[in-house]
């Protein structure tokens, strides 16, 4: 294989950034990563390199066995826009950024662009631009794990020329994003490839399953229980029970928080949109009172009392209504 030169692994808080690492030594394997409580479930699992080969050789059709050539990169004071992603590691001098996620994020082109710019920045830090030569860079790849409860297709592709303002049929910037649902009965054939992923979807749908009618604290402890007893993530749940409790707990009050908001927004929208209707509706009797009475030979004055009385206008208003609408 050739020389992996530069990765990133970002914690919940963390996002690329340019740092002062060297490319010959941006790499340092078997490095612990440092994690918090708001770290989460599927990037402990998936920072373990044998988890990660077997997600990148599911998603690619490859049977690479020595985790050893995966190669993570911790960058420092790595806080960018506040945006956070899940993962990301070499092989192959391929760059694959994976993040999961329960909220589906159609601005995940823009962040990926950011986070890939800021990594490439790292990685030809010791190269000049102005050289000319052409300085090779890893190929990007850019993974979403969907498993949030809103209906989703099994796989789309995010643009970032769908964000354009003026759209054009051959983009001169681009970036792709594929989103691959993960829930049950999406993207089975992935999940059989990569037995991780498919235990990993397994648990989050237990406690979705407990959530129900348990509080969130003991439905991800009978989660873990279930899990344990039917040999899903079982070394890994075992090990790492309290932490996965603690992580599990914070991810998905985080994730009914978001569902409350967009419930919120959702009737705020419809009252709305009631409203909206009802204004409609309402401009549109006063059109057709003015309408009529100019039909049988009503004055001003007569259509302006009729406004008052039947839509309980002010004198003033019902005088700018007719003025406005007398022409029509």
């Amino acid at each position: 294989m050739g020389e992996a030169k530069v990765t990133k692994a970002m914690t919940k808080d963390a996002a690329i950034t340019a740092t002062d690492v060297s490319t010959k030594e941006a790499i340092v394997k078997g490095t612990k990563v440092q994690r918090n409580y708001k770290d989460t479930v599927s990037r402990m699992l998936f920072r373990e390199p044998e988890n990660a080969l077997s997600l990148y050789n599911a998603l690619n059709g490859t049977n690479y066995a020595d985790a050893s050539q995966i190669t993570f990169n911790m960058l420092d004071n790595a806080i960018y826009m506040g945006m956070q992603n899940d993962i990301s590691f070499l092989i192959m001098n391929e760059v694959n950024l994976y993040e999961h996620q329960s909220t589906y994020n159609l601005n995940m082109p823009l962040r990926d662009l950011f986070y890939v710019a800021e990594l490439l920045q790292v990685y030809v830090k010791d190269q000049s631009l102005y050289s000319s030569k052409l300085i090779k860079l890893p190929t990007p790849h850019f993974v979403v794990f969907y498993n949030g409860v809103e209906s989703k297709p099994e796989r789309r592709i995010l643009r970032l020329s769908e964000a354009f303002e003026v759209p054009t049929k051959d983009p001169e910037l681009e970036l792709k994003v594929t989103i691959l649902n993960i829930n049950p009965g999406m993207n089975e054939d992935l999940k059989e490839k990569c037995p991780v992923l498919k235990q990993y979807t397994q648990y989050v749908e237990q406690i979705r399953c407990n959530s129900m009618n348990m509080s969130l604290e003991q439905a991800v402890e009978e989660a873990i229980e279930y899990c344990i007893h039917h040999n899903i993530l079982k070394e890994f749940l075992s090990k790492q029970k309290a932490e996965v409790i603690k992580m599990s707990i914070f991810e998905y009050d985080e994730e009914r928080e978001i569902e409350l908001i967009r419930r919120d927004e959702r009737e705020i929208g419809k009252e709305i949109g009631q409203k909206i209707g009802a204004g409609k509706e309402r401009e549109n009797t006063i059109k057709s009172i003015i309408s009529f009475g100019k039909k049988l030979g009503a004055s001003k004055e007569q259509i302006i009392k009729e406004l008052q009385e039947r839509c309980s206008l002010e004198e003033q208003e019902a005088e700018k209504k007719v003025t406005l609408h007398w022409n029509e």
